[in-house]
């Protein structure tokens, strides 16, 4: 597959190529991880030499799907809504003794926020790791971590300027959120490009949000498609082991998956302000009104938005088939490798239905098989886990990055 590249405007066309970039929207929070996270960049990576990889075209065929055990217990030793409890990593299953009623985990920790798509590739790589990490919450993002996030902003900011907007409502966020969409997807059919573009629709009966990394628009004599494109950035000049490319390629899949529902079926919208408790009617923030009008479709309600991003949808066409992974290592952003695949429907169908079988709570957790043991090593609930009995007996691949998931949602 033919893919193009994009770089930053030099010193002497600074001043045109600004005028042409368009505006995303964010909202003050955002703003404020975003400088958090440019700021953790610089102490990220260790130098080390760079080298350049062969592409590997692997596809998705060699996922895992999960076991189909059924949910035993009726209890849990877990507090009602440990995200809001503060509690860190660190704490111990055993400590909380307080029962309560199961629920499944969607509704616990996803009602009326929907899954990301980093929810789905976390249950890829550990469904047990998952689960900890929803009942003890979110292990501390790593160096790595943080500068592959700071890489991101950077990327984003070459070809989409940042202005910031006072959020006053759960609408004026959403109305963000479809903004950026619609904007971004004007970038893409004009432009032929477009980063960190968000989205949002109703996959096998729910509701997921995530945000991708790239899209190039992939042009030939008769038809135009959008190439879906994620970059991953690596601290040692080496490409991932096959269960890491594994778990970007299915991120990359669901993107697809959840792009050409929108495009290809009419948006939910009873459903969507229903679930996400949302007033259709309610009349947004003079600022984003004000930012709607300049991007050239005047709104005054969250209603009026969802109309014009569901007739955006209903123009684009559907993705390309061919997706492409990036490796970069982090310290001088050099490319590593490529890992470009074709899209399986049914693989991602069945592995996204797997993945909900855990969040509906129609079956426990699973572990990794035997030849992924290695994962329980790197996992900060290794010490509570009951498969990581006997450390020294789970065999390590050296010399990889093995990060626990980025639990940035995406």
């Amino acid at each position: 597959m033919t893919t193009s590249s994009s770089s930053s405007p030099t010193t002497a066309d600074s001043a045109e190529e600004t005028a042409k970039i368009p505006i995303e929207i964010i909202s003050e929070e955002e703003m404020a991880l975003i400088d958090a996270a440019l700021a953790a960049a610089a102490a990220a990576a260790t130098a080390m030499p760079a080298s350049h990889l062969h592409r590997n075209s692997k596809s998705l065929h060699s996922i895992t799907l999960l076991s189909k055990r059924g949910i035993s217990a009726c209890t849990s030793t877990a507090p009602s809504d440990i995200e809001d409890s503060g509690r860190a990593c660190g704490s111990s299953p055993q400590k909380n003794k307080r029962k309560i009623v199961l629920e499944s985990f969607l509704h616990r920790f996803r009602k009326g926020r929907g899954l990301s798509v980093t929810d789905l590739t976390s249950t890829e790589w550990c469904e047990k790791q998952t689960e900890f990490i929803l009942l003890f919450g979110k292990p501390k993002r790593t160096k790595a971590m943080k500068a592959g996030s700071a890489r991101h902003v950077v990327l984003e900011e070459e070809v989409i300027k940042r202005v910031k907007v006072q959020v006053e409502s759960a609408e004026d966020a959403w109305a963000l959120k479809f903004m950026n969409f619609i904007v971004g997807s004007n970038q893409l059919l004009f432009d032929g490009l477009t980063r960190e573009l968000p989205l949002v629709g109703f996959v096998e009966g729910v509701w997921m949000v995530g945000i991708i990394d790239e899209l190039r628009m992939h042009v030939s004599e008769s038809t135009s498609f959008p190439v879906l494109v994620d970059t991953k950035t690596r601290v040692r000049p080496t490409l991932p082991g096959e269960p890491q490319r594994r778990n970007g390629r299915f991120q990359l899949m669901c993107y697809k998956y959840m792009w050409d529902t929108l495009v290809a079926d009419e948006f939910p919208t009873k459903k969507f302000f229903d679930f996400f408790s949302l007033n259709p009617n309610h009349i947004l923030s003079p600022e984003i009104r004000d930012n709607t009008t300049k991007s050239g479709f005047p709104s005054e309600t969250l209603s009026d938005v969802v109309r014009y991003f569901g007739n955006r949808c209903r123009s684009l066409p559907m993705a390309h088939d061919q997706l492409l992974l990036r490796y970069e290592l982090q310290e001088d952003h050099s490319l590593l490798g490529e890992d470009e695949f074709v899209y399986d429907p049914d693989l991602v169908k069945d592995q996204i239905k797997s993945c909900l079988e855990f969040w509906l709570g129609k079956r426990e957790a699973s572990y990794p098989p035997m030849e992924e043991l290695w994962k329980c090593k790197f996992c900060k609930f290794a010490s509570v886990c009951p498969i990581y009995s006997d450390p020294d007996d789970s065999p390590i691949k050296k010399g990889e990055d093995i990060p626990s998931p980025d639990l940035t949602p995406k």
